[in-house]
């Protein structure tokens, strides 16, 4: 017996549409916040009925931004290895990882419900690794992770011609962002100079 079932087809074209809604939803709120969902469903090629049939809700379909974001952070954090990955080679992945998605969901990153308890743990695991190997003196791996989270939106959104980024020694703009986050989060959390050294040698 070949082939798929209708069931199983159904299912696929169901997974497909949702796909595509939320690849509209980043698209459309990331120029407008306040977009409907019948414009957002324009944006799919789908019918308003199919929006609506998967999400009842704009509050609904921001929940799943949200939930999809979240599991491409906790996807981020495995790839960093923040668990056994030396923490500073860690910490770099992860600002790398970070600014690629605030690049390819523009709208979903600001809804501070994709930083879902699982997402903050894995980043208090990193601060407390830095913290345990010296790499900072700051205590409280709590307080390190909204400092790194507040300079990440502050080094993001400088613009590319800005002089904190022009004495970057690389000419690529988001390895310098990158490496300023890193120095800059360090430094901020009580890192050593040999620090910073360390990581840009």
């Amino acid at each position: 017996m070949g082939g798929n079932s209708p069931t199983q087809r159904i299912r696929a074209d169901a997974e497909r549409n949702t796909a595509r809604i939320l690849e509209a939803a980043e698209t459309v709120l990331a120029v407008d916040a306040n977009a409907s969902l019948e414009r957002i469903a324009d944006a799919a090629g789908l019918g308003r009925a199919t929006v609506h049939r998967r999400f009842a809700s704009r509050t609904a379909l921001l929940d799943a931004l949200a939930e999809e974001l979240s599991q491409r952070y906790l996807l981020g954090l495995a790839e960093a290895r923040v668990k056994t990955a030396p923490p500073l080679i860690a910490l770099h992945r992860l600002t790398e990882i970070v600014f690629d998605l605030k690049l390819s969901h523009r709208f979903a990153i600001q809804l501070t419900a994709a930083l879902t308890p699982a997402v903050l743990d894995g980043l208090d695991l990193l601060f407390a690794r830095l913290r345990d190997t010296g790499a900072i003196t700051a205590v409280d791996p709590a307080w390190c992770r909204r400092v790194y989270l507040a300079l990440l939106h502050e080094v993001h959104d400088l613009a590319a011609d800005s002089p904190t980024l022009a004495s970057s020694a690389t000419g690529d703009e988001t390895e310098a962002k990158v490496n300023l986050l890193v120095r800059t989060a360090l430094g901020a959390l009580g890192g050593s100079h040999d620090t910073t050294a360390l990581l840009n040698g």
